[in-house]
């Protein structure tokens, strides 16, 4: 039998490495931040354009290479980082495998310009598709100057999936975000398609945070900061009050590295129990330091999910900080006895009578035992409960636009009971449905909105005082991407510079006063995979139906049932909402027979 086995030749081996370490230009832009904050870089430049599909440009002061270590910094598994199995338990910096170059450069053009900072020349390479085409001495500016053009040019397939020029933006925007909250030290320029879209010098960690996203957020953060022998913890939370709707604004950092850690999220946000509502997200920036020995770094290509060796113990003195900080912010009154003030508590006036004895009404006729006054009082209660369906309309019984098939009792009024605030209850022939109030609601609201863009019908109405909103930079491009669209719902937005916008119409039957919180939602929850217009319209009548959809805890009145039951179904889809939640449930009768047998 011949041999099956061959070795792969250096250039395809590459190129299977570069689909784990580089998805997409988001990834070449971590990879080559990243080497050079190795690199000992106090300034970093960032030029894209296309969202980096035609052109990635990384330009730092660091200490730049050696001409022998620029040409074997393309090599796989070439790094400074290693040179015994123990090292990879005493990591300090960001990259250390010795793939990333390799792996871009086994998928692009390269160019690299690069100088010693002692040096009289430095060093320029070009390759192509992992060969090297040129190498010669140069005059440069001391650091590494490198140039990835065409991307993905010899791997069509996975140049084909790369997404609208927006959404890989987002991601670089995204990546860039997560180093940059981490390394203040450092001054970052990013530009985009010639638009400078950050420009943050060396600040304090509270100042970088607030100039990556936006001013805004300045008087949302609370210190966080605790030391122990296991770990460290400092950065900021977000006051309670300022609660966001979706997951956004939550960052974990380790040794200086982004990290993703669902068993600490949850020690943080058991620490916001009972004072957000359910559903609902804090904010937080938190940065462990920790011996490098007690974590693991290697068990994911991407190096953002990461184990420790002491996690449980972690998450109590995690949880404790957060709580510890939600406390001394005072979000909880108390009295500073250190510094007692009693100057505002009035004394009594002389001769002045500072105390009374209660008066306490009763009726001293009443019997508790008098079996006629408890009947009396139980039948005004039955007499009275009629009156709260008076008016009802009459069932239709159009349930045959139901994708289920529901019977209703017909030539009966219909009832309709609430029960916790929550469920509408009403008797059908099969037996009991319930109705989950807010998701009802909201399903109508969807339709509803859909059905204005179907009909290009755009309600607005404008704003007696306009809103002014600064956005942060991911935002505003969003904002970009959905721009026609939200005029289609009825807002109407003016874009001003700096990522401010100006809101002066909202639809017309929009009832929320906090647009500035709905539109933020909009952009956070925007999902990078959407792609068709179709997709994008859903979406955003989604969002703004569940923020205008009536909260659970909240109690109808007969004729606020009848008219969600009626409106309900007329919908098209009834049974579920867009995001596919339960919206009806029936109990069959037989059920409940069997209950009581």
């Amino acid at each position: 039998m011949a041999d099956v086995i061959n070795l792969l030749p250096d250039s395809i081996a590459n190129q299977i490495a570069a689909g784990e370490v580089i998805q997409r230009p988001a990834s070449v832009i971590k990879e080559l931040i990243e080497n050079a904050i190795d690199a000992k870089a106090t300034e970093i430049k960032i030029i894209i354009k296309d969202a980096g599909k035609t052109l990635i440009q990384v330009i730092d002061n660091g200490d730049g290479m050696s001409q022998t270590d620029a040409r074997l910094a393309f090599e796989r598994h070439s790094t400074s980082k290693i040179k015994k199995a123990d090292d990879l338990f005493t990591l300090t910096t960001m990259g250390f495998r010795g793939e990333a170059l390799a792996s871009i450069a086994a998928i692009s053009h390269v160019e690299l310009k690069t100088k010693q900072q002692n040096s009289e020349l430095g060093t320029h390479i070009t390759i192509k598709g992992s060969e090297v085409i040129s190498q010669e001495p140069v005059n440069c500016e001391p650091g590494s100057n490198f140039i990835i053009k065409n991307l993905f040019y010899n791997v069509p397939a996975r140049r084909k999936f790369l997404k609208s020029e927006k959404t890989e933006f987002n991601h670089i925007l995204e990546e860039f975000q997560r180093i940059a909250l981490t390394y203040e030290n450092i001054k970052f320029i990013l530009k985009h398609n010639n638009v400078k879209i950050y420009n943050l010098d060396k600040e304090n960690r509270h100042l970088r945070i607030v100039n990556v996203f936006y001013t805004g957020l300045n008087s949302n953060l609370i210190k966080l900061q605790t030391k122990t022998d296991i770990i460290t913890i400092d950065g900021f939370i977000g006051k309670p009050e300022n609660y966001r709707k979706t997951a956004g604004h939550q960052y974990f950092f380790v040794n200086n590295r982004f990290m993703k850690h669902h068993y600490f999220y949850k020690a943080v946000t058991k620490a916001y129990e009972n004072l957000i509502p359910q559903n609902t997200y804090p904010s937080f920036f938190i940065y462990f330091t920790i011996n490098p020995k007690d974590i693991d770094v290697n068990i994911h290509p991407t190096k953002t999910e990461i184990k420790f060796v002491n996690e449980y113990n972690i998450w109590q003195i995690l949880n404790a900080a957060v709580r510890e900080a939600l406390g001394k912010h005072n979000l909880v009154p108390s009295l500073d006895f250190d510094n007692p003030n009693f100057s505002d508590i009035p004394s009594p006036k002389p001769n002045k009578k500072i105390y009374y004895n209660p008066k306490i009404s009763f009726n001293p006729d009443y019997n508790p035992f008098n079996n006629n006054i408890i009947l009396k009082q139980n039948q005004d209660n039955i007499d009275n409960w009629d009156s709260m369906y008076n008016g009802l309309p009459e069932n239709d019984n159009k349930s045959n636009q139901t994708n289920q098939t529901i019977e209703f009792n017909n030539n009966t009024s219909i009832k309709f009971y609430q029960l916790k605030s929550k469920y509408i209850l009403t008797s059908v022939k099969s037996g009991l449905m319930i109705i989950n109030q807010k998701r009802a609601h909201q399903q109508i609201l969807f339709e509803h909105y859909i059905n204005k863009i179907k009909t290009n019908k755009k309600d607005t109405q404008k704003l007696l005082y306009t809103k002014k909103i600064e956005l942060s930079p991911k935002d505003f491009n969003t904002l970009k991407e959905i721009y026609q669209i939200l005029q289609q719902f009825g807002f109407d937005i003016n874009i001003l510079s700096n990522n401010n916008i100006e809101i002066t119409g909202v639809p017309n039957d929009y009832k929320n006063t906090d647009i500035e919180k709905t539109i933020e939602e909009i952009f956070e929850s925007f999902n990078n995979n959407l792609n068709t217009t179709k997709q994008i319209q859903e979406f955003i009548a989604l969002q703004i139906s569940k923020d205008l959809s009536i909260n659970y805890n909240e109690k109808l009145s007969q004729e606020n049932m009848a008219d969600i039951f009626n409106k309900l179904f007329t919908c098209s889809s009834p049974n579920f909402t867009h995001d596919g939640k339960k919206i009806i449930e029936i109990i069959e009768i037989q059920y409940i027979d069997k209950l009581f047998k």
